[in-house]
């Protein structure tokens, strides 16, 4: 399946969290939060109010609790926001 978002949407995949911290220590499964950074899958056109900021490939931080999750597969999700849910651009 492929997502073509349209409008100011944004098609973004979780990153994974990490599962032991920088020191070594193994985190539970229950006491990971859910990721909030994530690499852009797919970007809408934008609208004639909102020029769209973010760009395929991008490593963003977005709002804990906005979008809409989606399913292609069994082993593929994602998440699609507004770009106003993201927050910042991840760069090295």
């Amino acid at each position: 399946m492929k997502l073509k978002p349209l409008g100011d949407k944004v098609v973004i995949k979780p990153l994974e969290a990490e599962e032991t911290t920088a020191s070594g220590i193994v985190l539970p499964g229950q006491d990971k939060e859910k990721p909030q950074q994530a690499e852009v899958v797919a970007v809408g056109p934008g609208t004639d109010e909102v020029k769209m900021e973010v760009k395929v490939g991008d490593k963003v931080i977005y709002s804990k609790y906005s979008g809409t999750e989606v399913e292609a597969s069994r082993d593929e999700k994602y998440i699609i926001v507004k770009q106003n849910d993201i927050l910042a651009i991840i760069e090295k």
